[in-house]
């Protein structure tokens, strides 16, 4: 009775209290996260849940926030279709049967047509704690894409620009679709390209800042395609200013790409590639005229003959609502013959060179609720062979020219890689956690008789002429030729497993904790645990107030692997499988005695290689510390420090080098040792700035301010001095002290579209060397002293000071890496116009302001026409700067920069290159 007394107020309320949890147990909510199809967020996304049988429910809608995290709240239980989009991104939509309570489903995005226009979204310019959107990455689609160059050579070459140099020594790292490995695919089938993207995920074996992710296209839901055709011509361009004469080149690229439905449920696309560029291949070197023995310059041009064909199938299917396959298949011919012509050089050292490249990868993706897993699996083969043009034997007059024939009569290889990966994404809560483990298998079937024509080597020039005019002492330094079993097979395998969590404990703070574990086989230590951890954190935002500004910090661990081509070496030229005999101051020249009457030579010593027994990886310590900051006009401003501490890193050393004419190992020739005993430090300071201001204008650009030191540049460098390592502490091959970059896309008034890249660097060190081997390594890696004494004999003025080609005992040598080449500087730009008629498929985008204006209309038929032009402002843009004191070119370049890519194709015949570009587009 008390109950009634208390009133209606009190007993209505006790009953609300009594039955809240019956009536909220009615109503159903869920909540996910919305990424595409790498698995990276996608904010902005609308999400539509559209009732089953009319009657049962309500339409619902919601947006994804900036870390890609929808909820719908207060649904009445049944059945719904779930659909989500965003610009250029679309699903299949998934029934779910929805429970009373929360329940989590996670939704993946596709690639749903590809369009020449760029959508903004509202995010755009903004910044977050979440670990995949720092504001120091780049990420490049649509006519963004348009500043970068159609050809595979020029394309690495711009993307690594983009990314600037990479923190640590081995230089950027390239991953297609998620692999490791390969090759690049042809521009017209990339979707997407991300720079510098969540630095420190352990999901990578390399650090963030320096990888570039290519993406490429997945098959559309109505037919689409681009047939386009290049022509550039030496009409068009300037000329080599290493050339005395206007050098031939003639480009014709056509590339095609076509995509469509196969049924309801899949998909394709297909690009077709075909180059043929005749490429003028300069030589500029120092000769001795054989009919007056005079030393003069030399310079032929010879026309290269290369063909590039690509055909790259592309399947995706989806298995049911939740299972999704993509299959791709990529074919590359290159051929190219005269070869390895160019720089010292002459038209005689040319060889056929044929290159193949066959690519398979499957990748099956499952999502479950709130999971989604992956599975990756790559086929790699890269099959080469040369065929010399002559079968004479090499000579080198170091610092002068190369003549004789090429190293190899005729060579074979082929490399098989496969590689494995099971990456797994689980969102629970606050907690986003990823998973996975990548096995790798690499495998070398080798058929080279490398040098069995034999070399012989002169020091300078002027050795060269009188031992051509049988002046008595004159000849050959050094005399070399390989023998033995030429075929050689190898494998190796590694193995990654990895785990990170990504835990958001407040609205504006999350900390991303990871673990890497590596091991490889071929070496006794590559079992490595790299840990790795990042916070991110946002002063001042709450749950309805965002902060334009975020700090974060980084700290991961990284190794670099001992690759298949060390190992394979080690193994050939362990004096077993093969032997390289090394003779000093032959007496034969030109001719070449038996094998038996050479290794019977007093002066013919057997040089060998070997790996270290305690050999380690390279290990890269790492650490960051960021500000982004969001600007007006949807622009974004993040200034990076980072540090680089590695140790262990590769440097080879000759261990059998003679002290007072003494052997360590008596009866062995020359031991070249592979170590891990090389140490590297770095300190960078980077700033990055993003700009999408509307469909019209978008900009990127960075500056970085650098500097490496370290002890050695890779398994390439051997101290000058192999029993006295002062100085070999000095500038990195990557101490590059400043780079700047810039890339955009601007569509003007008129339908012109213009889309530049910039990059600008200071000079790259490099080794300056006296063309000489006093220490008996049969290297010619040594080191001039530096002196105060300018009447010794040979000592040279130079910006580094005086230096002597012949020290004394005691005399300080130059340091490694001491000279300073000229900077840098490239200015591409590529402008075009869109003509489109049919019937128009979109509206156009709001209209910008100023000189700028919106995309023209994506209509049915599209024709652009453009201009592409390299170095537009005609720089001569310096080769590799030579460092051998004894050579007449010291100091100076004798190539433009630049050289073959893996294909072994080069364009560089024109120091300012243009192409025209014609597109049809349906």
């Amino acid at each position: 009775m008390g109950f009634f007394r208390a009133g209606p107020a009190a007993a209505g309320f006790m009953l609300f209290v009594a039955l809240a949890p019956f009536a909220f147990a009615q109503t159903a909510s869920v909540s996910g996260r919305v990424v595409d199809e790498s698995g990276a967020y996608v904010p902005s996304a609308r999400v539509t849940l559209t009732p089953g049988p009319p009657g049962e429910g309500k339409l619902a809608t919601a947006t994804a926030g900036p870390d890609g995290v929808y909820t719908v709240t207060g649904l009445t239980p049944g059945s719904y279709s779930i659909v989500a989009s965003a610009p250029a991104l679309s699903m299949q939509p998934l029934t779910a049967a929805l429970k009373p309570g929360p329940q989590t489903i996670d939704l993946r995005l596709r690639v749903a047509a590809v369009t020449t226009q760029i959508d903004v979204g509202d995010v755009a310019g903004t910044v977050t704690v979440e670990s995949s959107s720092n504001a120091s990455a780049t990420v490049l689609s649509g006519n963004d894409l348009d500043s970068l160059s159609d050809d595979p050579q020029d394309l690495q070459s711009d993307l690594e620009a983009l990314a600037g140099p990479a923190a640590g020594p081995g230089g950027n790292a390239i991953f297609i679709d998620g692999f490791s490995g390969g090759e690049l695919p042809a521009k017209e089938s990339i979707r997407e390209v991300r720079v510098n993207q969540n630095p420190f995920s352990p999901e990578f074996d390399k650090m963030g800042l320096g990888r570039i992710e290519v993406f490429t296209k997945p098959g559309t839901d109505k037919y689409h395609g681009t047939v386009g055709y290049n022509l550039g011509t030496d009409k068009w361009n300037s000329r080599n200013p290493y050339s005395g004469q206007q050098v031939p080149f003639l480009l014709q690229e056509s590339e095609n790409s076509f995509s469509g439905p196969l049924s309801k449920r899949s998909s394709f696309t297909l690009s077709l590639e075909r180059q043929a560029v005749n490429n003028g291949s300069v030589t500029n070197a120092i000769v001795v005229d054989p009919s007056t023995f005079n030393i003069t310059p030399f310079s032929s041009v010879q026309v290269t003959r290369q063909r590039h064909l690509r055909v790259g199938p592309h399947v995706d299917y989806q298995i049911n609502d939740n299972n999704y396959l993509s299959l791709r298949y990529t074919n590359t011919i290159a051929d190219i013959p005269h070869a390895g012509i160019g720089s010292f050089d002459l038209i005689s050292r040319g060889y056929h060179l044929y290159n193949t490249f066959n690519t398979v990868q499957a990748i099956e993706t499952f999502i479950h609720g709130s999971s989604v897993n992956e599975v990756r699996f790559q086929y790699f083969r890269h099959g080469t062979s040369t065929t010399a043009d002559t079968d004479s034997p090499a000579l080198q007059v170091l610092g002068s020219f190369n003549g004789g024939g090429a190293s190899s009569l005729h060579t074979h290889d082929v490399q098989p890689a496969y590689e494995f990966q099971n990456n797994t994404t689980m969102v629970h809560g606050l907690h986003t956690a990823r998973f996975g483990v990548r096995l790798r298998e690499g495998g070398e079937d080798s058929y080279l008789p490398q040098n069995f024509n034999g070399s012989f080597t002169f020091t300078s020039a002027d050795q060269y002429q009188q031992t051509l005019r049988g002046m008595h002492g004159f000849g050959p330094s050094q005399f070399n030729i390989s023998t033995g079993i030429p075929a050689l097979s190898i494998q190796q395998y590694d193995v990654a497993v990895f785990a990170g969590d990504e835990w958001r404990l407040r609205p504006n703070f999350t900390v991303n904790l990871g673990a890497r574990y590596e091991a490889q086989t071929n070496v006794r230590a590559g079992k490595d645990f790299a840990p790795r951890v990042g916070i991110a954190w946002a002063p001042g935002a709450t749950g309805n107030k965002t902060s334009k500004t975020v700090l974060r910090a980084g700290f991961g661990v990284f190794y670099d692997r001992f690759s298949l081509s060390n190992t394979l070496a080690a193994d050939r030229y362990n004096g077993l499988v093969q032997q390289q005999y090394v003779i000093v101051n032959p007496t034969f020249f030109p001719n070449i005695p038996s094998l038996t009457t050479l290794a019977a030579l007093p002066t013919s010593t057997l040089s060998t290689r070997e790996v270290d027994s305690h050999l380690q990886s390279p290990m890269l310590m790492q650490s960051a510390f960021t500000v982004e900051r969001q600007l007006p006009k949807k622009s974004t401003l993040a200034v990076t420090y980072t540090n680089s501490h590695g140790i262990h890193e590769f440097i080879s050393k000759d261990i059998n080098a003679p002290l007072a004419g003494v052997y360590p190992y008596p009866g062995k020739g020359p031991v070249f040792l592979m170590t891990s005993s090389g140490i590297y430090n770095q300190n960078q300071l980077i700033a990055n700035f993003n700009m999408r201001w509307n469909a019209a204008v978008s900009a990127t650009a960075s500056y970085v301010l650098n500097k490496a030191l370290s002890n050695t540049d890779g398994l390439g460098t051997y101290p000058g001095n192999p029993y006295n390592y002062a100085g070999e502490y000095g500038p990195a091959s990557s101490d590059i002290r400043h780079r700047v970059s810039l890339s955009g896309s601007f569509n003007m008034r008129g339908g012109i579209r213009l889309n530049p890249l910039v990059s600008f660097q200071t000079g790259a060190p490099y080794n300056i060397t006296t063309g000489t081997d006093p220490y008996g390594t049969t290297l010619y890696t040594a080191r001039p002293g530096v002196t105060t004494d300018a009447s010794r004999p040979g000592v040279i003025q130079t910006p580094e000071g005086l230096l002597d080609p012949n020290p004394l005992p005691g005399e300080t040598l130059l340091g490694r890496n001491a000279g300073r080449g000229p900077g840098q500087v490239m200015v591409n730009l590529r402008v075009s116009r869109l003509w489109g008629f049919g019937g128009e498929r979109k509206e156009s985008p709001a209209s910008a302001r100023g000189v700028f204006a919106p995309a023209p209309a994506n209509r049915r038929y599209n024709v652009s026409l453009g201009m592409s032009v390299r170095n537009i402002l005609n720089h001569n843009n310096q080769g590799p700067i030579i460092g051998n004191i004894n050579s007449p070119l010291f100091g100076l370049a004798n190539q433009v920069a630049g050289g073959p890519n893996g294909e072994g194709f080069s364009e560089n015949a024109s120091n300012r290159r243009l192409e025209l570009q014609l597109r049809f587009i349906f």
